[in-house]
């Protein structure tokens, strides 16, 4: 009831906000065959499983799933999982991710066809922050929590594992080569995305795929009939990777992506369609390369390996477009660039044996990657957000699985970390241990209860440690705002995680071949130093050398200096819930959350813990399965000022309070063919206007798109289809 309760602005505020979609349906042979099928996931324990088998809250999109959306951007794709917010600032095509309120500084591992993306640029928008094209993406796994601790160092709170479109994606079995186009449209903005991708088995042993997409777009209008002033991008990118199988269970992979955008990024000074303040011309470039070995045959169960190199770089530069001469921000002409590169591996292998009745995999690997942050501002305050440094983690873990006929498993895995900062003089270095237990039970088919205790370490970031200096004033005659102080004594984060939760799989529950699948836990994370930029030091006038006594209103400092610091204990806890019915001619969908997180020796909330959502969805098939419809709604909860923390102490809290809302997608979609499939979609139908918790820059709360129409065609062939046109 409580629940519900929270809700209720959401829920009356959408009545009749109810989302119709039609999707590009298959061939009743196959729909009939996908309520079968689940996705499976290697992300939680690096062993192959289905996702709805693993004892760990994890969600898989698969390439159906990202069609249904028509995503503008990647944060679309998470309108469905329970758990997962995103910090979007409208003004830059660049994500975050948020998963159960932790985000910022790697709380969050992001990887892109194995390899981290780490990009951190300090100021009034996320720290930490990504671009990745929803063209080149295949699916998207995301684990919620520190579960996954045998992936990586820092994801504390959770990973997100995107895969890039390859070979298997675009030819089907038997066929030797083939392509994809896809043209699409959108009203709101009027942008077209065109992607084309070829595909080649050369032979049975060598493959490759190439491709890539265009898009550009103007700024978009909120539900009020507003332009947001620079929220439009161009962005171009591409991909290729090579695929050789030069021995029985060996494969070699080498892949590269290149993405490129172009956009004005700008902080409003007042309400939106006003003139923006600073208006930067920016271009945002990220390239990765990765190389990735594989040995994997069903008769050795001594060796199962997977070995990835990779190297990640992102640069963004900009010019000073508009705007005042600012100590902060330069004169128009100024140009600064922040960059990162990124190298990294990542190895480990599984072996397998019985005694008796009991399976056990045992799997073990090390990883390791180093940041390096280069950046340029002569003229004005970036460099002294974002400082430059190096900072290299790795660790190595083991991990035991083992499982007792079908009604009992167990996990036990121990993590060792370690890092190192540099820059500025200082340094910093840690190490941990963190352990993971999970015990699952099924004590009936189609039921399996399980309760996990997993750590998490993550290590401060270079930003966090080393950000040092005066932050320059808003303009000259007037003081420095405050004094950023380094901390090279900041202590590593560590969460501890312990979460119950129950999975549901039932085949032919109502009737023969529909599928039920659910997943549902509750969680509680105690982050021990958990790093917050906490502000203190005697108030002063900005005008120099005015006694605070005589200062004009809006002109007094409420601080004199800030630097990042630990927090002794911070809770976050919550329930999650995801469900699906597939009964081939109709299903139905339904994910929600609720989360609370503090500050316990304050007894302050975190301004990072997004509000309540639920999202239900209903959808038919019809005409033999080639059309389907798909009913979803989506209410997010309001998030009160009493939900905000106010460290300061000012009177305003540090991020700005939303209210509920709750809004319709339509989507309509007819599948010609096995290779012609035909989409219209409508975002949100009923126009509303709604402000996204957390999408906001300096004074200005970015409100949401209002309605857009989508259309859109993809076209796949191959040779197959030829060989059969010849025929017919």
């Amino acid at each position: 009831m409580a629940f519900l309760n929270r809700h209720r602005s959401a829920l009356n505020g959408a009545a009749s906000a109810i989302t119709l979609t039609i999707c590009g349906a298959v061939s009743p042979v196959q729909a009939q065959e996908s309520v079968a099928l689940d996705p499976v996931t290697v992300l939680a324990t690096k062993t192959e499983e289905k996702a709805i088998d693993s004892l760990s809250a994890v969600t898989v999109l698969q390439q159906s799933d990202i069609q249904r959306i028509g995503p503008r951007r990647v944060e679309d794709l998470f309108v469905m999982v329970p758990g997962v917010w995103t910090q979007e600032r409208a003004d830059t095509p660049e994500s975050s991710i948020n998963i159960r309120g932790m985000q910022d500084f790697g709380r969050v591992a992001v990887v892109v066809d194995g390899a981290r993306q780490n990009f951190q640029h300090s100021g009034h928008n996320a720290n930490g922050t990504f671009l990745l094209d929803p063209e080149l993406l295949s699916s998207v796994d995301i684990v919620r929590g520190p579960v996954a601790n045998v992936y990586g160092s820092g994801a504390i709170g959770g990973v997100a594992s995107f895969r890039t479109k390859d070979v298997d994606d675009i030819l089907r079995p038997g066929e030797r080569w083939g392509g994809q186009v896809r043209n699409t449209i959108n009203s709101n903005p009027g942008y077209p995305v065109s992607s084309a991708f070829a595909a080649v088995r050369a032979t049975p042993n060598v493959e490759a795929i190439a491709g890539g997409s265009y898009r550009t777009g103007g700024d978009y209008k909120d539900g009020n009939g507003d332009t947001i002033v620079n929220t439009g991008f161009d962005l171009t990118s591409g991909l290729a990777k090579l695929t050789v199988r030069p021995a029985d269970g060996h494969q070699v992979k080498l892949s590269g992506i290149t993405e490129n955008s172009t956009f004005k990024t700008g902080q409003f000074n007042g309400q939106p369609g006003t003139t923006p303040e600073t208006v930067y011309d920016t271009k945002l470039k990220t390239d990765i390369v990765s190389a990735r070995w594989t040995y994997s045959r069903p008769d050795d169960r001594l060796f199962d390996f997977d070995g990835n190199v990779y190297w990640t770089q992102t640069v963004q530069d900009q010019t000073k477009a508009q705007g005042n001469a600012s100590p902060i921000t330069g004169a128009v002409g100024d140009h600064r660039r922040f960059s990162i590169d990124t190298v990294g591996f990542d190895l480990h292998n599984t072996s397998r044996f019985d005694t008796g009745a009991v399976r056990h995999a045992l799997t073990y690997g090390g990883d390791l990657f180093r940041d390096k942050v280069e950046n340029v501002d002569p003229t004005g305050a970036g460099a002294i957000l974002t400082p430059n440094g190096q900072r290299s983690v790795g660790g190595a873990f083991t991990q035991w699985k083992m499982n007792y006929a079908s009604w009992l498993e167990f996990i036990g895995a121990l993590r060792y970390d370690n890092y190192r900062l540099d820059g500025g003089g200082s340094s910093a270095s840690g190490d941990h241990l963190s352990p993971k237990t999970t015990l699952g039970l099924t004590p009936w088919q189609g039921i399996t209860f399980y309760g996990t205790y997993a750590e998490g370490y993550r290590a401060p970031a270079v930003i966090e440690t080393l950000v040092s200096g005066a932050h320059p004033p808003f303009a000259a005659g007037f003081a420095n705002l405050f004094t950023f102080v380094p901390n090279p004594n900041l202590k590593p984060e560590t969460g501890r995680t312990k979460e119950i939760g129950v999975n549901l799989k039932f085949d032919n529950l109502l009737r023969q071949g529909d599928a039920f699948r659910a997943k549902a836990d509750v969680f509680r994370n105690d982050v021990e130093d958990y790093i917050d930029l906490a502000t203190y030091g005697p108030k002063f006038c900005y005008i120099a050398g005015l006694p605070v006594a005589f200062c004009p209103a809006g002109l007094v400092s409420p601080y004199s200096f800030a630097q990042y610091r630990n927090i002794a204990r911070a809770r976050l806890e919550g329930v999650e819930l995801e469900a699906s019915y597939d009964a081939g001619d109709w299903f139905a969908q339904i994910a929600g959350q609720h989360m609370t997180g503090k500050d316990v020796d304050l007894d302050m909330p975190l301004a990072s813990v997004p509000p309540d959502k639920l999202t239900l969805g209903f959808g038919m098939r019809f005409f033999d399965r080639k059309v389907t419809t798909m009913v979803r709604w989506v209410g997010v909860a309001d998030k009160k000022a009493s939900d905000i923390p106010d460290r300061n102490g000012d009177g305003t809290p540090d991020a700005t309070p939303t209210g509920g809302y709750g809004l319709v997608n339509l989507y309509f979609g007819y599948e010609q063919s096995r290779d012609t499939q035909i989409s219209l979609s409508i975002d949100n139908v009923f126009d509303r206007y709604y402000v996204p918790y957390l999408a906001e820059a300096a004074n200005t709360s970015f409100a949401g798109p209002g309605i857009g129409f989508k259309g859109g065609v993809t076209i796949r062939f191959g040779d197959s289809f030829f060989k059969s046109s010849s025929k017919g």
